[in-house]
């Protein structure tokens, strides 16, 4: 197992799907985010969920996103300010094919003078599958001073190391109905 904490991204407004999405059952598991906590509560020592309150009908550790906009990059600030941790496995509620081969990948790149180890599919980075160091929080808080929330641009500002993945499957994120849907169809 893994000793690096990993934080589940489930804060999100969810406006395209048109509800919550972290809430949507998938898998056997009444919603997302206890689906993606059981997954990686088998990989890692300790995992948490990042949200702006507790919605979720299952034990687990929430680390409050304390901040009024909803940005992944006030979340990971908020995850750096909450966790004593030099460095954290990051993954988005709403990717629930990235799988244990993906994160293995992740976990064996040599993360040594760099701030993010974070994977690329074929339609480009995938800022919220990646591991962060501490070292990111003054430019992220930067950044967050000056209303510039895209994790891409953080990617750019930081030393990162981008894995390459070739295909976009793991990576299909559920943001709208259809994409729900084909994820259903996906399991069966």
């Amino acid at each position: 197992m893994y000793k690096m904490p990993a934080v589940i991204f489930a804060g999100g407004k969810s406006s395209r799907m048109g509800e919550d999405k972290s809430q949507l059952a998938f898998a056997g598991y009444d919603s997302l985010s206890e689906y993606q906590y059981r997954r990686l509560n088998q990989l890692f020592e300790k995992v948490y969920l990042s949200a702006k309150s507790d919605k979720f009908d299952f034990q687990c550790e929430i680390i409050p996103d304390n901040y009024d906009v909803h940005s992944p990059l006030a979340a990971l600030i908020s995850v750096f300010e909450n966790l004593d941790a030099s460095e954290v496995f990051i993954l988005s509620v709403d990717a629930p094919f990235v799988d244990k081969s993906v994160i293995e990948r992740l976990m064996k790149e040599e993360r040594k003078g760099y701030d993010i180890v974070v994977a690329e599919s074929p339609h480009g980075a995938e800022p919220l599958c990646g591991i962060y160091k501490c070292s990111i929080l003054p430019e992220a808080k930067r950044m967050l001073e000056k209303e510039e929330h895209r994790l891409t641009m953080l990617l750019e500002n930081m030393q990162t190391k981008r894995v390459r993945f070739q295909t976009k499957a793991p990576f299909l994120n559920l943001n709208r109905p259809e994409e729900y849907q084909e994820a259903l169809r996906r399991l069966r």
